[in-house]
């Protein structure tokens, strides 16, 4: 049995094309020498999975993964999110524990820092990563938010009007002062253009907005945006540049996080040249602790993540998802993935237990080992292994004693970060923050002049109101006689006196004629 496994083992690891060496195989809880774990580049962009219980060394395998693909030209992007893989730039210092592992599997451990690129979403050194709210598009961005259909067709209003007008969307003060303007001082011409814009609408996205402000994201959203090409370097020497991605400020961030991948990979799609399965993948981005993606996705997020997942490895792009347990990743993508490497899991709980069941059904079924108990008694720095051969056919499941990172296994300094910021080509083109004209202040410029100009109309109105008043007195104004004539006291008196003189000389007649008859 054991001459039939190591056999086994050599011919379906043994690849025609170029490969990297992982470690060697493990057969009744020893490690066969010589028995090489390789996996194939051409099928790097196939995805793969890194599982494993906190403590395995899930952290060290992506390091391994990174520096041996970059030894072979290939750049690679990692999710710093523990802070722990700056190491990677720097050779290992060796210890004798490391040469025995070595020893063991049937190669020698060679020392080496790799190129790196620290890259920052927030305020770690770094190259400072940026978007517009433009290159999200109308869809990605009402995903980011969690909108529904209706609130989904505003932002589409928004970013049509200012397509057509000219208005760069470039920040999220962007966005809402569009939403602003569009539904007070540019309301008629949007309706008369676009349809009526419901109000609740804007109110519950400006809400969305606000919540993913408070997570950082406005300082995320402006320009220089970042040329994605910019992460597929190669060094003078041949070796690709590690691009790191420190992101220790936001792990209790996840709705950011989530906003930067899927404007980075919907980036890589709609730029990347097709690919197909070349040699060589073009580019391989490794996300740690991949649950803080899908944990709070929108299920309208979900699916863009599936669907750029299915397609961006005819980019030449291979996405590997670190996390503690595979059923932290949705079945759609996690059958997506070609490259399986599952640490150890613990079962602690009867809940423990059915994943771990779960988890076995994953991989092929194994003469050599019982996977189910196997699982769970790995050691660190070991871990079981399957993945795509040449054909796309799964290779067979192994346990793998894998080989020990050539660079070092802890943080850099300060001063060891400093320099590697200050040796950084990338800084001068990204961290000088450009605030160039847009759509804020081109709307604010209008809604001020749309605000004198109904200033003014106010004021003209206004004024025409006290000449038209002025003119009607004019010519109601009457001499000094005419106006006491016609007051009504004056009125009053007359008739007063014209009655008294009237009865006066009535009763003086009245007198004569009684006398008269008197007489």
């Amino acid at each position: 049995m054991k001459e039939q496994f190591i056999a086994d083992i050599k011919q379906a690891y043994t690849f025609k094309g170029e490969s990297i060496i992982l470690g060697g195989a493990v057969y009744e809880g020893e490690c066969q020498t010589n028995t090489l774990v390789r996996l194939p580049l051409k099928t790097f962009n196939r995805h793969g999975l890194i599982a494993g219980a906190t403590g395995t060394g899930k952290t060290k395998t992506l390091q391994i993964l990174a520096e041996q693909l970059a030894n072979h030209s290939v750049p690679c992007l990692l999710m710093d999110i523990k802070g722990d893989l700056s190491g990677i730039a720097m050779p290992s210092p060796g210890h004798p524990k490391i040469d025995e592992r070595h020893e063991k599997i049937g190669i020698p451990f060679e020392p080496q820092g790799s190129h790196v690129e620290l890259l920052s979403l927030s305020d770690e050194p770094g190259v400072r990563l940026r978007a517009t709210v433009t290159e999200f598009g109308p869809v990605l961005f009402s995903k980011i938010l969690g909108l529904n259909n209706t609130q989904a067709g505003v932002v589409a209003v928004v970013f049509k009007y200012c397509d057509d007008h000219d208005l760069p969307l470039l920040d999220l003060d962007d966005f809402k002062k569009s939403l602003q303007y569009i539904t007070n001082e540019g309301k008629k011409e949007v309706e008369a253009e676009y349809g009526r814009i419901s109000t609740a609408s804007v109110g519950a996205i400006i809400r969305k907005i606000i919540a993913l402000e408070q997570q950082g994201a406005d300082i995320f959203f402006g320009e220089p945006s970042f040329d994605v090409e910019d992460l597929c370097r190669i060094g003078e020497d041949g070796r690709g540049v590690v691009s790191i991605l420190r992101l220790t400020d936001l792990q209790d961030k996840p709705q950011l996080f989530a906003t930067f991948m899927m404007s980075l990979l919907a980036e890589i799609y709609s730029t990347f040249p097709e690919e197909g399965d070349d040699e060589l993948p073009k580019l391989v981005i490794f996300i740690d602790e991949a649950h803080l993606i899908f944990e709070d996705a929108s299920d309208e997020l979900m699916d863009q993540i599936e669907v750029i997942v299915k397609l961006i490895r005819s980019k030449g792009v291979g996405l590997f998802f670190c996390t503690q347990n595979p059923a932290d990743v949705p079945n759609d993508v996690l059958g997506q993935l070609g490259m399986k490497i599952q640490h150890a899991l613990r079962a602690f709980t009867a809940k423990d237990r059915k994943a771990i069941k779960l988890t076995v059904q994953n991989f092929p079924e194994s003469e050599y080992y019982d996977v189910e108990e196997l699982i769970t008694s790995l050691g660190i720095g070991e871990a079981l292994v399957t993945a795509l051969n040449e054909k796309g056919i799964p290779t067979p499941l192994v346990h793998c004693l894998l080989r020990a990172p050539q660079s070092r296994m802890d943080v850099l300094t300060k001063s060891e970060i400093d320099q590697l910021v200050r040796k950084s080509a990338l800084i001068p083109k990204y961290n000088k923050k450009i605030d160039r004209e847009s759509a804020r202040e081109i709307l604010t410029e209008k809604i001020q002049e749309a605000r004198k100009e109904e200033e003014q109309a106010k004021r003209q109105k206004e004024l025409e109101k006290i000449r038209g008043t002025s003119r009607g007195r004019r010519r109601r104004e009457k001499s000094t006689f005419e106006a006491i004539a016609d007051h009504t006291l004056t009125r009053q008196i007359g008739r007063t006196v014209a009655r008294e003189l009237a009865r006066g000389i009535l009763g003086i007649l009245g007198v004569k004629k009684t006398r008269r008859r008197r007489r």
